[in-house]
């Protein structure tokens, strides 16, 4: 008898990453049902995964409330074996799913919640360290009555019960991001890229910057691949000194990163050192890594640990325009040796930093709870 598995978002587009391109396809590929409840324009089936749709909300305060309950009603339908929760806020559908269904429930915690609600801008910054209090107490009497904790870092896992917790990192699939007909190297433009959300405490100011101060006679152009949010921020971004060399095209699917990374020199993770992000592992940076491509990351302990010993990249102060541009033009001067570095981080992704023994990780707590 094939199980039923309903993995439920209220955050994420369908096509999320983490939950779709990777998880999904991993449970579908291992014989699952999957119905997957998410924000996309029409309900209809992708890859073999039946997409309930979510409306897309007016603010973040309608989608707490109003897809929350929307999502448990979708999800009570579905009398799954398994329900695959990826946002805090599931917490509550967590819970009525446990006491009203007799399927098992899996929290999935993308991010180190508590840590991450010290920068969000819309909580008013005396209420923070509350409402973070709050966060840290409700995911873990959560985690006593769920069934089984999927944690993306090492860092997260810490804060969950041993016994039912797995870790799950967000590796590339191995190829995915391997332009079929890349640019050689050598022959390559200019050009610089960064994929993924375009925010402040991502770096999006101190990229645009730093570009302002790259050598005119290089010709240096930053190619941002993502969306900004909020929106209003583009207006703003553009504005800055930079600006007249940055290439933004916007969201684009998987294999037209592929193709924009096939192009680029090398890639860049500057987030901001903020308490969520120190002992992050962001999808970008081995994504990168997969592609080839040298990376440009901000100084972090961890994320130093992971450069140095791969010597994939170089590290730069996140916040510091003037020193961002000069590793820019280090890479852009030094093409032999920038090759080399993604070469060896291209390497370690194929031997180490990989989706498929996380995949296997996965499948292996659904058996587990079947």
């Amino acid at each position: 008898m094939v199980s039923r598995v309903c993995v439920v978002s209220t955050v994420h587009p369908y096509f999320d990453t983490r939950i779709f391109c990777r998880q999904v396809q991993t449970l579908v590929r291992a014989g699952y049902n999957v119905t997957l409840i998410a924000q996309h324009k029409k309900g209809e089936t992708v890859d073999g995964v039946k997409v309930i749709t979510l409306p897309k909300p007016q603010n973040r305060f309608t989608r707490i409330l109003g897809l929350t309950w929307q999502a448990f009603r979708l999800s009570y339908r579905q009398k799954a074996a398994i329900y695959h929760l990826h946002d805090p806020e599931l917490l509550v559908v967590g819970l009525l799913l446990k006491g009203l269904t007799i399927g098992k429930v899996i929290y999935d915690v993308h991010e180190d919640v508590p840590k991450q609600i010290l920068s969000k801008e819309w909580i008013p910054r005396p209420l923070r360290r509350f409402v973070a209090r709050g966060a840290r107490v409700t995911e873990a009497l959560a985690s006593l009555i769920f069934d089984g904790i999927v944690a993306a870092t090492p860092a997260i896992a810490k804060r969950f019960p041993a016994g039912k917790t797995v870790i799950v990192q967000n590796f590339p699939i191995l190829n995915e991001l391997v332009s079929p007909d890349p640019t050689p190297y050598q022959n390559r433009p200019a050009k610089i890229i960064y994929v993924g959300g375009i925010t402040v405490i991502r770096g999006i100011r101190e990229m645009v910057q730093a570009m302002s101060l790259v050598p005119e006679s290089l010709n240096a152009r930053l190619v941002l691949v993502g969306a900004f949010s909020p929106p209003s921020l583009e207006a703003e971004v553009r504005g800055l000194p930079g600006w007249d060399r940055i290439e933004f095209v916007g969201w684009q699917d998987r294999a037209s990163v592929a193709r924009l990374l096939g192009e680029a020199r090398a890639g860049l993770v500057l987030f901001h050192p903020e308490p969520n992000h120190l002992e992050a592992q962001p999808n970008k940076l081995f994504e990168y890594m997969s592609a080839g491509l040298p990376v440009i990351a901000s100084d972090f302990p961890l994320w130093r640990e992971i450069v140095e010993k791969e010597r994939c990249g170089l590290l730069v102060d996140p916040l510091d325009p003037a020193a961002i541009a000069k590793v820019i033009q280090w890479i852009l001067e030094h093409p032999e040796e920038a090759e080399a570095m993604g070469r060896r981080g291209q390497k370690a992704v194929f031997e180490r930093y990989n989706w498929d023994t996380e995949a296997a990780k996965l499948i292996a707590l659904y058996r587990r709870l079947i």
